[in-house]
């Protein structure tokens, strides 16, 4: 009895999977177009994203010209980053805006282009293009919709994006600095500094400035030292400026005087 049952509960999983599988199959062979877009919207809304990118992919044709066109485009592209095909639904949201520029859903195509590109942003040990890509696109969907709902959101994202990517810029710095590769280090920390100039890491970052440069001209050649100890100077005194409680002040004291001992040796070598 219990086999014949089992028996019987797998022949009707069976049915039902086949059964699923022959909706899609059968509007794909041999649906009308309006069945296919019913039954691809559908799968969208079902999160099926797959089903619904094919059935959409097999009626864009039947309804080109058509006020239809528009809906399904849109809908394509969704079902691209529903599927997490962010390259893709980047270029199909960028597409849709440029085709229809006066959409009602050109505001929510703009977002999506954003998104899809905030989706691809890896760790911020990794590449960031996709990062800096996505700060781009949220940037120009503030200024292209101000008063959009989404402007907050996007900010916060924004700021979260950067904060990434200053992450990884000064996690270079330190790389090229433990590496003691001092004059790519000092220009890292720089670039951030230019890049990220409110940074809360400021103190730390231009006391890693004054460190590396004054190791960059420690170990110049005897022709190059006396600019490169000059600009360790400028470093060291634009700290002091800006940072005058630190608890760095001691040993960039240090480095300054060191620094000016230096250039008066040269100096008087000449």
């Amino acid at each position: 009895m219990m086999k014949k049952l089992a028996f019987i509960l797998q022949i009707g999983f069976i049915f039902s999977l086949t059964s699923c599988k022959s909706e899609y199959d059968l509007a794909i062979k041999d649906g009308s177009a309006e069945e296919r877009l019913a039954l691809a919207m559908k799968y969208l809304e079902e999160e099926q994203c797959f089903k619904a990118q094919s059935l959409f992919e097999s009626v864009i044709g039947a309804y080109r010209g058509k006020p239809e066109q528009e809906d399904i485009y849109y809908h394509y592209a969704e079902s691209q980053y529903c599927q997490e095909n962010y390259i893709n639904s980047a270029h199909y949201f960028q597409d849709f805006s440029s085709t229809y520029p006066n959409s009602e859903r050109r505001i929510e195509s703009d977002y999506m282009i954003a998104m899809s590109y905030y989706m691809m942003s890896p760790i911020y040990r990794l590449d960031q293009t996709y990062t800096e890509k996505a700060v781009n696109e949220f940037q120009l969907f503030i200024n292209m919709h101000p008063t959009s709902e989404k402007v907050a959101e996007c900010n916060r994202l924004i700021d979260e994006c950067r904060a990434k990517m200053e992450q990884k810029a000064f996690e270079e710095g330190n790389l090229y600095y433990d590496l003691k590769q001092y004059e790519a280090a000092t220009f890292s920390f720089q670039n951030l500094l230019a890049n990220f100039p409110e940074t809360p890491n400021g103190e730390r970052v231009r006391y890693l400035i004054t460190k590396a440069s004054y190791k960059w001209a420690d170990n110049s050649v005897a022709f190059k030292q006396e600019e490169r100890y000059e600009s360790t100077v400028k470093n060291a005194e634009r700290f002091l400026a800006r940072h005058s409680s630190s608890p760095y002040i001691k040993e960039v004291k240090s480095i300054l005087e060191d620094s000016n001992n230096k250039l008066n040796e040269i100096s008087n070598e000449r």
